[in-house]
């Protein structure tokens, strides 16, 4: 058979399946697997209101199961990660499909508050963990010449997440309560995720030397990323993903319980929540492809002032229209900056260290994430308004920008040389 012809039939080692038919129908699973495993992610926000009733708690309390939640994702992301280096990504999942299931159950049953956002800790670090920074991990051993592309839709599973569950687990809330809505989305998620994780029992190809090699318009590995030490680069990073996230968890965390405050009701803040996140996907979808032709820096930058563009939106506008506008903005404009950061990490720095580095930014931004739901929380107890809280996302999503700009003014004036862009 002519040499040609060989990447047409794709073997089960070697570079031959990457960028394969393969790689798309496990990219796709692994959209399936990201949005099953994620749900958990958007559905705390549309149960606080009911969650902060029933237990009798202030806002800032009512949004510690979230923080929680978020912060064992982020370091679930680590230990779930080294754990899929070592056994394989397909026992992760199934892991994680018992968590997701058991941890929904426990939240259903629980008594206090602090059972509650115990609960969801279980579901961060075991159950989201395990579907989201392995399995962008995973799509980056799969795919060479569309690798931006690929994260991103792997990545645009947690807003799928965010489009599909809100809606559904408010009709569940409204005509059930929320008790039976979270045992069922147990149930669904857990089996789900279960039988999806069968089809991810093949190894990622090793990769060869072509395979691996820079694409023309790629930047190059550095020891030296920015012209900085690895573990400063990476400490910019992860301050940068704390700031960006704390910035984007503002609406996020707090549009359902925003739309409730201003007489809107909930129903019309879990369907904003939900055109938040679709055109999040959008976005996701488009940075990948912007990432794949101007890097990860530049599209990081992009969406960061874009999305500090959108946050200022809100503080003039609070119509019930305008709101569904700036909430689906808002979405095309952040959706592409969390998977940015992968491609940074893999455009900048060793391929050896990709995958710790990879989770370490990852965590960085669930960190944030974390810390945003709460300070909103927190900022609304102390002023009754949310318009202090919208001005704190502000404040941080400018030093994400500062940072991001910074860094790529490093790669522009000689200070990250060896990562510059090539022509062509």
């Amino acid at each position: 058979m002519p040499q040609n012809n060989a990447r047409d039939n794709t073997t089960d080692e070697g570079a031959s399946l990457v960028d394969s038919r393969t790689a798309a129908w496990r990219l796709l699973t692994t959209l399936g697997l990201v949005a099953l495993g994620n749900s958990s992610m958007y559905v705390v926000s549309v149960v606080l209101p009911a969650v902060q009733a029933e237990f009798g708690v202030g806002r800032g309390a009512a949004s510690l199961p979230y923080t929680l939640m978020m912060v064992s994702l982020g370091l679930g992301g680590i230990f779930t990660g080294r754990l899929a280096d070592r056994h394989g990504i397909a026992p992760v999942l199934t892991m994680g499909a018992a968590a997701v299931c058991a941890g929904y159950l426990w939240a259903a049953l629980s008594p206090s508050i602090w059972s509650f956002g115990l609960a969801h800790a279980l579901l961060g670090f075991l159950g989201g963990a395990a579907t989201f920074a392995p399995l962008m991990a995973d799509t980056t051993l799969w795919w060479a010449k569309r690798r931006g592309m690929a994260v991103a839709v792997c990545a645009s599973g947690n807003y799928l997440a965010g489009a599909v569950w809100p809606p559904l687990a408010q009709w569940g809330i409204t005509h059930y309560g929320w008790r039976p809505t979270y045992m069922v989305l147990g149930l669904v998620c857990g089996v789900g995720m279960t039988l999806l994780a069968l089809r991810m029992r093949q190894p990622p190809p090793a990769l060869n030397a072509a395979a691996a090699a820079p694409v023309a318009g790629r930047a190059s590995p550095s020891d030296r990323p920015f012209g900085l030490p690895p573990a400063q680069a990476q400490w910019w990073l992860c301050v940068a993903g704390v700031a960006c996230c704390v910035a984007m968890a503002m609406p996020q965390v707090h549009i359902v319980a925003y739309c409730t405050d201003l007489g809107y009701g909930a129903v019309r803040g879990a369907e904003m929540l939900s055109v938040m996140l679709l055109c999040g996907i959008v976005s996701r979808l488009v940075s990948g492809w912007i990432c794949d032709h101007i890097g990860g820096i530049r599209t990081l930058l992009l969406g960061s002032a874009l999305q500090g563009l959108a946050l200022l939106l809100f503080l003039p506008f609070n119509g019930l229209v305008p709101l569904y506008v700036i909430s689906g903005l808002f979405g095309l404009f952040q959706g592409g900056i969390v998977p940015s950061y992968a491609i940074i990490v893999r455009e900048h720095f060793s391929p050896r260290e990709a995958g710790a580095r990879v989770g370490a930014v990852i965590m960085a931004t669930m960190l944030g994430m974390a810390l945003g739901g709460w300070m909103s929380g927190f900022i609304f107890d102390q002023t009754g308004s949310y318009r202090a809280a919208f001005l704190n996302g502000i404040a941080w999503n400018l030093l994400n920008v500062s940072i991001a700009s910074w860094l790529y003014w490093r790669t522009r004036t000689g200070g990250g040389a060896t990562a510059r862009w090539r022509a062509g």
